[in-house]
């Protein structure tokens, strides 16, 4: 089983992703404080690991059921999703990801 923990970012949101290959599909189990995330969860229980992360065919399931439920378009647990899911398929091997944001002062205007 891989697993994936999301700390989202500025809306202190924590999500954790369990991807488990069962023959050619893989489940998955979401748990999160964000509610749009938890409506993703509800419907997101088993994928194709190769149309998710290979990109075979239309928009992976992941990506077009967080558009359905409302994830912001920067939220990271999508790829945490598709990276866990890459893991367990033995797609990846198993790494963290790092996304340091940061902004530069502007002059203040007068």
């Amino acid at each position: 089983m891989a697993r994936a923990r999301i700390i989202a970012g500025i809306c202190g949101f924590e999500s954790t992703v369990s991807a488990q290959r069962e023959g050619s599909s893989c489940g998955v189990t979401i748990q999160s404080d964000c509610p749009a995330v938890q409506r993703l969860a509800a419907e997101l229980k088993e994928v194709d690991p190769l149309r998710e992360v290979c990109r075979r065919g239309d928009t992976p399931q992941t990506w077009q059921l967080a558009a359905r439920h409302g994830l912001h378009a920067a939220c990271p647990v999508p790829v945490g999703i598709l990276k866990a899911i890459e893991v367990e398929a033995g797609l990846a091997l198993p790494a963290n990801v790092l996304i340091e944001v940061s902004a530069a002062k502007s002059p203040e205007i007068s």
